[in-house]
């Protein structure tokens, strides 16, 4: 009962916001800046979950967000099964690189998709740079700056990211 509560609570709040069936909300979710916000079936968001950008976040089935911010200007896809945990994804600079162009408007060329496969587990303080693409059961150390695509079924750890771990072995 106490779900259906905050669901119907956060969808009066934030029209942008689409929570599928039995999502539970144990924390707060915060919406900010006109980002668009999908989530799936029996997903739980645990403590502050932050969303903002003008972009769109689409959140798989059964997956669990937990203190978890993601900053968007064009699209955060993650899958099913997925495990977030207190870290961050970012599709964006925010800035342009040049030092001439700085303070200007930032460009197209700051900002490319997420793309975060099934069954993917970012661990703690780990931060996701734009255009990188998790591929499915792999797994994101904790405090790792991911800043190249992730092939599927290892473990990557450090910064610069490094694979310490292949599940096929």
């Amino acid at each position: 009962m106490a779900f259906a509560v905050k669901r119907g609570y956060y969808r009066v709040k934030y029209p942008r916001l689409r929570l599928g069936k039995d999502v539970e909300i144990r924390g707060r979710v915060r919406l900010r800046r006109g980002v668009r916000v999908s989530i799936g079936d029996r997903t739980r968001l645990n403590k502050l979950v932050r969303f903002a950008g003008p972009g769109e976040v689409r959140v798989g089935a059964d997956c669990l967000l937990n203190a978890t911010w993601i900053g968007v200007w064009t699209t955060v896809d993650i899958g099913d099964r997925c495990l977030l945990s207190d870290c961050e994804l970012m599709d964006n600079d925010f800035h342009n690189l040049p030092p001439l162009m700085r303070h200007a408007p930032p460009m197209s060329a700051t900002r490319a998709p997420i793309v975060v496969e099934d069954n993917v587990w970012v661990g703690a303080h780990a931060l996701v740079l734009k255009g990188v693409r998790i591929g499915h059961d792999s797994v994101v150390g904790a405090a790792t700056v991911v800043r190249v695509d992730v092939p599927v079924g290892v473990v990557v750890a450090g910064n610069p990211q490094q694979i310490v771990k292949k599940f096929d072995e």
